[in-house]
């Protein structure tokens, strides 16, 4: 375990929580436990900690950390309510979910995540599980390429980038993060002063591999059907994408159903929210910024489960 690795607002998250000694949690996104270390430190004897990843090295990393206290699981989160009725808990005090590709994915030139190291262009977060980027790029069509890196990376080149992929791939094979990093580099011509060309493209092509804006729309609904009232979401975001995606939800949920406009319905006939807003968003303080540079685009949000049926 990387005891020295501290998660991005990984105090305000679990603060959030408010952790029962007692109390049944879960850390959705384990990745190297920096939130479930906390999590255990605040918890008694009887209480209880399930921690999930859907990366095997997450897992193979986590059976370091002996503590009978701790579930770990092999699963990608969007499977967390049959993973709780596995376990028969019906409901659970508070999850934390920190989405996004984790430090160590990054840091490992293996994975292929970065274009930092020349390395097999993988991309996914369970290398058993799926296609690879290389494979997906080397059989997706142009307009598929350039939809996937314009709507997930915002890169306004998607088009010329994606055209550029195709013609490559006729000549050789795109199978390395080098390959495609120069790629794009060499297509790219104006450039976003401090960041690499290749930046949102390797984004947007992670984000598509992993299913990673349909797995948070998958669990949120089960976050709140798995809260007992009173219990707490927290969830940190690093994409815009997907604090849009919670901040909607939280909103909704909140809000509770809305009447069709101009159709004569009573209020006690629509459901009510099912969770209240804790707070404001929170953001990275600069210390944390100045240490890990990736917490400049991290927010935490935070919703609590109201009263009422499951």
């Amino acid at each position: 375990m990387d005891a020295a690795h501290v998660p991005v607002l990984a105090q305000e998250a679990v603060a959030a929580l408010q952790i029962r000694p007692d109390g049944r949690y879960v850390d959705a996104t384990f990745g190297r436990g920096g939130h479930s270390r906390l999590i255990l430190e605040r918890l008694g004897p009887d209480g209880r900690l399930i921690a999930l990843d859907r990366d095997p090295d997450a897992i193979r990393a986590g059976a370091a950390l002996q503590d009978p206290r701790l579930t770990l699981v092999h699963s990608a989160f969007s499977r967390l309510g049959a993973v709780l009725d596995g376990l028969g808990l019906a409901q659970v005090d508070g999850i934390l979910l920190d989405i996004g590709v984790s430090s160590p994915q990054l840091d490992d030139a293996t994975r292929g995540f970065s274009f930092r190291f020349d390395a097999p262009l993988d991309m996914r977060m369970d290398p058993g599980s799926g296609l690879s980027a290389a494979d997906w790029l080397a059989t997706a069509d142009e307009g598929e390429i350039s939809e996937v890196i314009r709507s997930y990376g915002e890169e306004r080149f998607a088009k010329s980038i994606a055209r550029a992929i195709v013609a490559a791939r006729q000549e050789q094979a795109i199978r390395s993060t080098g390959q495609l990093a120069n790629l794009i580099a060499a297509t790219v011509k104006r450039r976003e002063p401090g960041q690499h060309p290749a930046t949102r493209s390797f984004q947007a092509i992670r984000i598509y591999i992993n299913r990673e804006l349909e797995e948070l729309s998958a669990v949120l609904p089960q976050c709140v059907d798995k809260l007992q009232p009173g219990g707490r979401l927290a969830v940190i975001s690093f994409h815009s994408l997907e604090d849009r995606i919670v901040k909607r939800f939280m909103r909704d949920e909140a809000q509770g159903e809305q009447a069709p406009r101009r159709l004569p319905i009573q209020a006690a006939m629509l459901k009510p929210g099912r969770l209240k807003l804790v707070g404001r968003a929170q953001r990275a303080t600069g210390a944390e910024v100045a240490v890990n540079p990736r917490a400049r685009s991290a927010v935490l949000r935070v919703a609590e489960r109201m009263d009422g049926p499951a």
